[in-house]
């Protein structure tokens, strides 16, 4: 763990405004003591960015510049304001509101709406997709679970993009959306959704957005009350902020510039929200007075996940990528990113649980362990082997922590231990607050061994243990604690959802695990198809599934295991090949020998070298082989010999390709040898799509050779003429 993005759990708090400068390197010192006017902070993964805002929001507070209930900090999920709020409290800056963007306009909108608007605000809807489906069922429309899910996300993305129904047609071929409806039926069942809503009195969470930034521009009284209220703003991961939600900030900004945003182009992934990076890339053109502090930095990785991180990027294109920052390791060197590849998706998933099997008997936790994954459908397998090799784990984006009804439970043993202990023959014995919680939750389950296999009551088990480990640091860090403190404690968690560490591994998708990270990562499934994912074809697209990966990279601080397997089931067709975007980074890769051999240069770049005096002649390199298709450069030998992608459109001649293989069938059983040594499939398939009319063409097909050439050349000559193959005996 390193200063700048770790600390104890419960730190002291600094006597002094300066003490709270105590620790953090010059750039972000700079961020720190910015107070006036806009800045702008471009910080890479690991800097200390979150460490960084607060320490600045902590130094105005203690130094008197800022009054507390004047800071308004943003961010995009309850658990990132959770945190920002308790490191707030850490440092002596209690009082500060940091929240969502949401949770934020709908404080506003439920204070003003009696005097605006006047009566009950309308209920918010939980369920969204239900909703939609009643829509659906209006417009007489059938739409299956997969359907309802993607017209969901439609309507989300048009509302945030501040698009109304009729327009989403135009709006969703300008942003190039792929809907699973033709777009007039999308609007429709926008339209539909909307009028179901105005009639039952309900609300989205969109709609708070849209109807507070409708009260702060048609209400002035009201846009003046809040600016008098929230004189200064931070706002964290500012490169996902959509059209809409910066809207809501120039409302609540007026014409000041008391401003702080914070992000990292390269790190935008969900730009199928709508969120985009331009607010963060025009922000100088916006305020041209502002002060920009790069954070590059990093305390999270070793210098060996720093490089394939910067390799990444270094490939990449587009507006983003020109704004990229290359990040500097501030850790020890560590080890080589381990790249391993399966047969197909059972044997990954059984490779990655026996080498976490063979991390955790060495001694390295549970909880500092995580597999990563593109999709949700790919967690059921890592499920599976994970429990067949008696690994715990936990799957984040299930059930939240403080919902579980096992952590229920226990909040009110405490909650009622705390309230009425001295009755409680459990805690007779016990002094300490440790042992009073371990004594408390006893009676819930819990034991000072785990359970043995990995089933519900281990998970049941391992929720109560992190009540445990909580109870531990608290104590530790501020002795003399009571259990009521303790309960205060949990009770603010779980108002922000700040769980505490559960020991298992983690599985989550690389969307829900950005702003989190372990001591040691597996990236699985990092294949073609997958990553990028086969949807994406944009040139934009398949930037973000970069991006995506590389968040994924810059998740582990100590060892990246990556992996990809060659086919879904076992038996099935080895297909797959590794993904693209580690092409020059992993070993053995186009250009990976060329990278290594340039020392100190650019990730991913292949240079040359300068000939000694004396030395011996290199062989000529020879020009890389490109797809006939899309270009891109080819390093699998069997598409090598297509000369095209795997996935590319194929032009080959069906017909043709049949009677090949009847021929060689032939050839083989003559020969007495493997149908493969005759031709393999690949070699046949390439023949089909070039059709080849003379011996120069039919050589220069790979695969092919002068030996084959002589031996079958006429009769594969003949086949692609559409004529008989004299055979073998006529030829005698």
């Amino acid at each position: 763990m390193t200063a700048a993005t770790h600390s104890t759990l419960f730190p002291q708090t600094p006597d002094s405004a300066d003490a709270v400068l105590e620790g953090l390197d010059p750039e972000q010192r700079e961020v720190a003591t910015a107070l006036h006017g806009p800045v702008c902070v471009l910080a890479g993964a690991g800097t200390g960015k979150t460490r960084a805002i607060t320490h600045r929001i902590a130094y105005g507070v203690r130094a008197g510049i800022l009054q507390p209930s004047s800071v308004l900090a943003v961010t995009f999920t309850n658990r990132a304001a959770g945190e920002m709020r308790g490191r707030l409290r850490q440092l002596g800056a209690g009082g500060v509101q940091a929240r969502t963007f949401h949770s934020a306009a709908l404080r506003q909108l439920q204070y003003f709406w009696p005097k605006v608007i006047g009566g009950s605000m309308p209920r918010l809807v939980d369920r969204k997709i239900q909703l939609v489906a009643d829509a659906a069922a209006a417009c007489r429309i059938r739409l299956d679970r997969g359907e309802l899910r993607d017209v969901t996300g439609e309507i989300e993305w048009s509302k945030v993009t501040q698009t109304v129904p009729a327009d989403y047609p135009l709006a969703a071929a300008k942003a190039g959306r792929e809907a699973p409806r033709g777009p007039a039926e999308i609007a429709q069942l926008y339209s539909a959704y909307e009028d179901l809503k105005r009639d039952r009195a309900l609300i989205d969470f969109e709609d708070v957005l849209l109807l507070t930034v409708a009260v702060l521009q048609d209400r002035h009284d009201v846009a003046e009350q809040v600016r008098s209220q929230y004189q200064h703003f931070v706002v964290d991961e500012y490169q996902d902020v959509s059209p809409l939600q910066q809207r809501l900030l120039e409302l609540w900004l007026g014409d000041r510039d008391n401003l702080c945003v914070v992000g990292d182009a390269s790190q935008t992934i969900y730009s199928f929200t709508g969120a985009t990076p331009d607010h963060l890339l025009d922000f100088r053109t916006r305020h041209p007075g502002a002060t920009v502090v790069k954070l590059v930095r990093d305390y999270r990785s070793t210098p060996q996940v720093v490089h394939l991180a910067n390799g990444l990027l270094a490939q990449a294109h587009g507006r983003a990528a020109d704004h990229r920052l290359e990040l500097v390791s501030q850790r020890a060197p560590g080890q080589e990113p381990v790249y391993s590849e399966y047969p197909d998706e059972p044997a990954e998933a059984e490779g990655a649980a026996r080498r976490i099997r063979e991390l955790m008997d060495a001694g390295v936790r549970a909880s500092e362990i995580a597999i990563l994954f593109r999709t949700n459908s790919q967690s059921e397998t890592y499920e599976q082997a994970l429990a067949d090799a008696g690994v715990p784990y936990q799957l984040r984006g299930a059930e939240r922590f403080f919902d579980r009804p096992e952590v229920r439970k226990a909040g009110v043993a405490l909650r009622g231990a705390a309230r009425f202990g001295g009755n409680d023959s459990l805690l007779d014995d016990v002094i300490d607050l440790p042992s009073q919680v371990r004594a408390v939750l006893s009676g819930e389950g819990w034991t000072t061994e785990p359970p043995a296999g990995s089933g519900a009551v281990r998970e049941r088990w391992e929720s109560l243990a992190a009540f445990v480990n909580l109870a531990q640091d608290f104590a530790v860090a501020r002795p003399g604690a009571t259990l009521g403190d303790l309960v205060a404690e949990l009770d603010e968690r779980a108002a922000a959802q700040h769980a505490p560490t559960v020991e298992g591994v983690t599985l989550a998708s690389l969307h829900s695990a950005k702003g989190l990270e372990w001591d040691v990562v597996f990236l699985v499934g990092v294949a073609e198809g997958m990553m990028p994912i086969t949807y994406a074809k944009t040139a934009e697209q398949i930037e973000e599934e970069r991006r995506l990966l590389y968040v994924g990279v810059t998740r582990a601080r100590e060892l990246l295991h990556v992996s990809w397997a060659l086919s879904r089931s076992p038996g099935g067709r080895p297909s797959r090949r590794p993904s693209r975007f580690l092409d020059g980074l992993r070993p053995g890769s186009a250009a990976a020998a060329g990278t290594r051999a340039a020392a100190g240069g650019p990730g991913g770049v292949e240079r040359g070298f300068t000939s000694r005096p004396g030395a011996t002649p290199r062989r000529r390199q020879r020009t890389p082989a490109r797809c006939r298709v899309c270009g891109r450069t080819l390093t699998d030998a069997g598409e090598m010999k297509l000369m095209r992608c795997e996935d590319c459109p194929s032009d080959m001649d069906e017909g043709l390709y049949e009677r090949l293989r009847e021929w060689r069938a032939v050839q083989a059983q003559r020969s007495g040898q493997p149908a493969f040594c005759v031709f393999t499939d690949k070699t046949l398939m390439a023949i089909a799509e070039a059709a080849p009319d003379d011996d120069g063409k039919l050589a220069r097909i790979p695969g092919v050779g002068m030996r084959k050439l002589k031996r079958y050349g006429a009769d594969v000559l003949a086949l692609c003429a559409g004529q008989e193959p004299e055979g073998e005996e006529d030829r005698d």
